[in-house]
């Protein structure tokens, strides 16, 4: 039974159909998380001791970095499923997830210079966790233009799936970095295995942003997808079926 599901979740068209249900659901979620966090974050949560407001940047730089790294992971795990089971939805959930990741890494680049010229002086130090935060950024990149130079899909599958695998072990250096190496970074605050080390008054609207920009991100990563779907699969006849009674 398990393995039954498996393999119809990897069916295009199934995912297809089924994600139709989840996607107002995804974003109706997203949207009430991300305004509650917002507004929380930015209106009633107190100014930090020393950093003052500038602090309030964490709202929008930590879920983006953290999603930015559990993307790669989900991408890498979508390559390997489709290397080892040959499923062409974990291709394009992989493919899919690529752009997403890019922008949301691109983001915590930003935001994290803006963080740091009032909080450590400068908008750039090749630090440790910033330089490999932009080797990820670059992995993205590559993957990217990897899968639009390659004509044959099937060999540009499997080169970005190898690809994305290899540059995985670029995220534990982008996590341990700060405990490795002496940073400029500061060390993290959020820790599954040990207690926060910020206030509960600046938590729980952090923690309602992380929840938001998941939730957000599925919402995107699914679009992202259907609509990979349809442009490898406009072939088939379910989707000439599905575009013929969207014309009517």
């Amino acid at each position: 039974m398990a393995w039954q599901w498996f393999n119809r979740l990897g069916s295009p068209r199934w995912f297809y159909q089924k994600s139709s249900v989840w996607m107002p659901w995804l974003a109706a979620i997203s949207l009430l998380l991300l305004i509650t966090g917002v507004v929380w974050g930015l209106g009633f949560a107190p100014q930090d001791a020393r950093q003052g407001n500038s602090y309030r940047i964490i709202y929008i730089h930590v879920p983006a970095a953290l999603l930015a790294l559990a993307g790669y992971y989900l991408m890498a795990i979508s390559g390997a499923i489709g290397l080892i089971w040959k499923m062409k939805l974990s291709f394009l959930v992989m493919r899919a997830a690529a752009p997403i990741g890019a922008a949301l890494t691109f983001a915590a680049l930003v935001t994290g210079a803006l963080w740091g010229k009032p909080t450590w002086g400068t908008y750039w130090d090749w630090d440790a966790r910033i330089t490999s935060m932009l080797i990820l950024l670059f992995l993205y990149l590559g993957i990217i233009a990897l899968s639009r130079a390659l004509s044959r899909q099937h060999t540009a599958d499997k080169a970005c799936a190898l690809l994305t695998l290899v540059g995985t072990v670029n995220i534990p250096i982008i996590y341990k970095s700060v405990d490795w190496w002496s940073s400029l970074h500061q060390p993290a605050t959020l820790k599954l295995m040990e207690p926060s080390s910020i206030h509960p008054s600046m938590f729980y609207p952090l923690l309602l942003m992380i929840l938001g920009f998941y939730c957000f991100y599925a919402w995107t990563l699914t679009a992202h997808t259907r609509i990979l779907i349809l442009q490898r699969e406009w072939r088939t006849q379910w989707v000439q079926q599905l575009l013929t009674c969207n014309k009517i």
